[in-house]
């Protein structure tokens, strides 16, 4: 090899603003609290895409383990304001200092700079104009607030 790799780049991809609902608790499984939350409703906006989550095909699978660190397993539906569905699998981590997750677990607005919430992001999409992101790596950056939950998406390139 004859020299230093490139650096990645992040480009923006879209800002989704998502209400939540109430959790469904699945209880302590294998030293962990497991559930359910719902991405009840939202919008996205970007650059190149805009439009709006479909509830009812959109939840988070968390795992909460006993310092408060979540793993999220985030599955969500969002359709672009042409009528094109893409299809977004998201798979992070929520960690900082016991008592800012404290906090968060009690529904206060906190700060994301207190916190670490970043996930690796898989878009998919049978629309011929959106295929580039079927092939693009994606990272999110995300907030939780009460009620609700934000994800920034980048394409790394």
């Amino acid at each position: 090899m004859s020299g230093p790799l490139p650096d990645p780049q992040l480009t923006m991809v879209f800002r989704l603003e998502a209400s939540v609902g109430e959790p469904l608790e699945l209880g302590e499984i294998q030293d962990a609290r497991r559930r359910i939350v719902p991405l009840t409703g939202g919008t996205f906006t970007g650059p190149a895409l805009d439009g709006e989550l479909l509830p009812g095909a959109s939840a988070d699978w968390q795992t909460i383990l006993p310092d408060g660190t979540a793993l999220g397993d985030i599955r969500y539906t969002l359709t672009t304001s042409e009528g094109a569905m893409l299809s977004v699998r998201s798979q992070g981590i929520r960690h900082g200092p016991p008592a800012v997750l404290s906090r968060l677990a009690r529904g206060e607005d906190v700060d994301p700079s207190e916190y670490t919430f970043r996930t690796a992001t898989r878009i998919e999409t049978a629309a011929p104009e959106l295929d580039w992101l079927n092939r693009g790596i994606f990272i999110s950056v995300g907030a939780r607030r009460p009620g609700g939950v934000v994800y920034e998406t980048y394409l790394v390139a």
